[in-house]
């Protein structure tokens, strides 16, 4: 096993359930001395990548000829981590992929190499598995906030960004990174998953102009209302999805510089992600498109529905 393999498939573990590896060894027929699953999948050569690359644990939640289901009685975190795995199966054998061109439109792009050493890292690997899972329970409400008027309610949730961004103005230095760290995600997760979704809605002048705002911070700042950003910004005005990259860029970078060190490998990833957003974006498109799709609304409801 290698070195690198091990607390990667503790990360894992902390994720899986009891019913996700009788599954996982059920399915690719491991057996359980007395139950303990947790042990045979640490112990396994390999490590957790053992289990994800097996056809027959693929076969189970993705196969064309099965009656799918949502849940075949696994986490959605699981579904994720072998939909990633074999992700990374077809990169490292296929010479293109599919790229997103616009709205109900795809190209051919033969440079499935790049991918396929992203995709190479285990931690990475993991990252987009806990991304994905964690979209599968999205966080919405409110907080007070005060105002010149008095105590006002402001509304956020996680899958409309603006909202989201607007966190940045009320919420303690300790929340910031967060914060930016969940605006990195969701600008990821729409990106990759939901391009047609986000080109098709765009952003007003209004909502453009408050994200942009939230996208100025640096180590220790407050986006400052009214201040107009600083140089370019987007790939053009119509252009939402090339907005949510740049700006996805900016917010991952601006929540590692606010982490506190030493910052542990599964979150050291979060400081890649500015160089590697691209990169990210397209795997997880892959994946939908690959793996997810048409079931994405059964995944993510009925994915984003911001106002």
């Amino acid at each position: 096993m290698a070195v690198d393999e091990i607390p990667v498939t503790a990360y894992y573990l902390e994720h899986l359930t009891d019913d996700d590896l009788v599954f996982l060894c059920s399915a690719g027929h491991s057996g359980g001395r007395g139950g303990d699953y947790r042990s045979l999948v640490r112990g396994r050569r390999g490590g957790i990548d053992g289990f994800l690359d097996n056809r027959d644990v693929f076969e189970a939640l993705f196969s064309v000829d099965r009656d799918w289901r949502p849940l075949v009685g696994v986490s959605p975190f699981l579904a994720f981590a072998v939909a990633v795995q074999w992700a990374k199966r077809e990169l490292s054998s296929t010479p293109y992929v599919q790229e997103w061109a616009g709205v109900g439109r795809r190209a051919l792009v033969f440079d499935a190499a790049r991918l396929a050493e992203f995709m190479s890292v285990p931690w990475r690997r993991l990252f987009l598995a806990e991304l994905l899972a964690s979209f599968t329970r999205v966080a919405s409400g409110s907080v007070i906030v005060a105002t010149r008027r008095g105590p006002r309610r402001q509304r956020f949730s996680e899958l409309d960004p603006v909202r989201l961004a607007g966190l940045l103005d009320v919420v303690a230095d300790a929340e910031r990174p967060g914060v930016l760290r969940r605006l990195g995600d969701l600008a990821l997760f729409l990106t990759g998953v939901f391009p047609d979704y986000v080109a098709r809605r765009g952003f007003g002048p209004v909502d453009r102009s408050r994200l942009l705002r939230a996208s100025d911070i640096g180590p220790g700042q407050r986006p400052v209302i009214g201040e107009a950003p600083r140089g370019p910004r987007t790939t053009g005005d119509d252009d939402a999805v090339g907005l949510l990259e740049q700006l996805g860029r900016r917010w991952y970078r601006a929540a590692f510089r606010l982490l506190p060190g030493p910052v542990p490998a599964n979150v050291a990833v979060i400081g890649e992600m500015p160089q590697c957003f691209n990169d990210g974006r397209r795997v997880l498109g892959l994946i939908a498109d690959r793996f997810l799709f048409p079931h994405r609304d059964r995944w993510f409801g009925t994915g984003p529905n911001w106002s």
